[in-house]
């Protein structure tokens, strides 16, 4: 085994602060465009008449944006799959783990694998 299934299994989790901001945030979104009547906005403080007015003006926007957010998840995703190709992540689970990552949290855990240098193996 060694320094060569280390590369080829390589996956590391995101930082839980980045995936509890995602995960709060895209709830939230989630509920904004899909269950509108059922928010509080006088208890959300300022984020709460900033979301009302979006709602009321602009909910086709919030709607498209939101499937876009999701479109732009997957194709980041795609590409995370590309990273682990040419930077020699061939585990079927490893990869699967990228894809998973980065399809619910995106730049968070993409940025992680753009980052990563795998090892070069020394030519004799």
């Amino acid at each position: 085994m060694g320094k060569a299934a280390d590369v080829e299994a390589y996956f590391q989790r995101g930082s839980l602060f980045w995936f509890t901001v995602i995960t709060l945030s895209f709830g939230y979104y989630t509920w904004v465009v899909f269950w509108p009547q059922s928010i509080p906005y006088g208890s959300l403080g300022p984020l709460g008449p900033f979301t009302q007015y979006l709602v009321d003006h602009h909910h086709t926007l919030l709607h498209n944006g939101y499937w876009l957010a999701w479109l732009i998840h997957m194709g980041e995703s795609l590409y995370a799959m590309v990273l682990c190709k040419s930077k020699g992540i061939t585990n079927g689970q490893a990869q699967l783990l990228w894809f998973l990552q980065t399809f619910l949290f995106g730049i968070a855990s993409l940025s992680i694998l753009i980052a990563y240098r795998p090892k070069r193996q020394k030519q004799t």
